[in-house]
């Protein structure tokens, strides 16, 4: 089975590829196909900007589309920088400068409210319907300054408090095993057996 991921991404890609891959799932990227689309990610929540670039993408080709929207919920700001995680600090979008402006918003915040969680919203679509959708959350909490040279986004500050490491200390199982899109990946798996694209049964 080939799945488009619809976003050019090569982590997300290399975490799509080492959850599916196992399933006999192929991962392509809008560049492998020649596509160059930017849908307009304006929804209120991650699944519905999930769904938007979906829907976008499953427009311009016959293939099954995964969309992922993902970000980060810190509770000491009320929940953001949420939908604009990936341009926290403004277009285009920056990982450090993003991260550099967080940890400003923070400042003066106390290690015990900094807790926050990573959220990630999937949909599956093609020929102009969603035919599936998945979410998943990891609680964590936000560091002073960053750990760690793995992971992508806000990785390097997101502390996971079982394992006493940032996202960016956790080899790719761990991480895989423990974060949102990998949780988020794991009930879209279920939902790929309900559909008979994969083996196994569904639960």
């Amino acid at each position: 089975m080939k799945l488009l991921l619809a976003s050019n991404n090569a982590k997300k890609r290399a975490e799509l590829v080492r959850i599916l891959g196992g399933h006999g799932i192929e991962v392509v990227v809008p560049a492998d196909l020649g596509l160059a689309l930017d849908p307009v990610e304006d929804g209120a929540t991650f699944a519905e900007n999930a769904r938007k670039k979906a829907l976008a993408f499953a427009a311009a080709t016959p293939l099954p589309v995964l969309a992922d929207d993902s970000g980060l919920a810190v509770d000491a700001l009320d929940g953001a920088p949420g939908v604009r995680s990936a341009r926290f600090a403004g277009e285009p979008s920056d990982d450090a400068r993003n991260r550099r402006l967080l940890l400003e918003r923070l400042a003066d915040v106390p290690d015990a409210k900094r807790s926050a969680r990573f959220v990630c919203a999937l949909a599956l679509a093609q020929e102009g319907k969603v035919l599936a959708e998945a979410s998943g959350a990891c609680e964590g909490r936000i560091l002073s300054a960053e750990r760690g040279h793995g992971g992508f986004g806000y990785d390097p500050l997101f502390l996971d408090p079982g394992s006493g490491l940032t996202f960016a200390e956790l080899d790719s199982s761990r991480k895989d095993a423990l974060s949102h899109r990998g949780r988020a990946l794991t009930h879209l798996v279920e939902s790929l057996r309900r559909l008979g694209w994969i083996e196994g049964r569904a639960p």
